[in-house]
């Protein structure tokens, strides 16, 4: 069976000005190259929306599963708990990603997929990123978690579980916050061509 992939595109936006997960990226936009990248070898690919959910889930990309947490302001832990309630029975591990890290490479997702650590985050040049894989019982446990938990604090707590994978991969670290950071992004992309 395939792992399960979680796309977190629940946040505001703020000081992007608009949903990171629509803006245009490879002929399509952040959410539907990831989950192009993401699906080939992960299903389902879950997609996490918040503010204005309903409207940006109604416009995911066919065969990505769009679900809302409305409780998003309380923080990454959320989303990626109602990613995972949706999955039901977690049999098989999960990665999860940012949606403003559209950038990552397959072969980045396959060396994920491959592992079998409890958790499994990639590494390039010394510096942890996304997607971040979890094992099926691991998942779990973040599902069981109290809301007010964070995310780090749940990876950092299986600090001695966790197997560092390098790669050469830059854009495990994209984290494309701001248009200045976008423009940066096509360029880099742009560059590559």
């Amino acid at each position: 069976m395939k792992p399960a992939a979680i796309v977190l595109a629940a946040g505001e936006s703020r000081r992007m000005g608009r949903p990171k997960a629509y803006l245009p990226f490879r002929g399509g936009t952040f959410l539907s190259t990831l989950a192009d990248t993401l699906g080939t070898f992960c299903s389902p690919v879950v997609a996490v929306f918040g503010s204005d959910g309903e409207r940006l889930a109604e416009q995911a990309p066919a065969g990505v599963v769009a679900v809302v947490n409305h409780n998003y302001k309380l923080g990454m832990l959320t989303s990626l708990q109602v990613g995972l309630a949706t999955l039901g029975e977690i049999r098989t591990p999960v990665l999860f990603t940012l949606v403003d890290h559209p950038a990552v490479r397959r072969e980045t997702v396959a060396a994920l997929v491959a592992d079998d650590s409890l958790i499994t985050i990639p590494r390039h040049l010394g510096k942890r990123g996304h997607p971040v894989r979890l094992a099926a019982s691991l998942a779990r446990e973040f599902l069981a978690e109290p809301v007010s938990s964070k995310v780090r604090d749940l990876i950092d707590r299986n600090a001695a579980a966790i197997r560092y994978l390098d790669v050469d991969d830059a854009a495990i670290h994209d984290d494309v916050d701001d248009p200045g950071l976008y423009q940066a992004l096509l360029a880099r992309e742009a560059a590559a061509l």
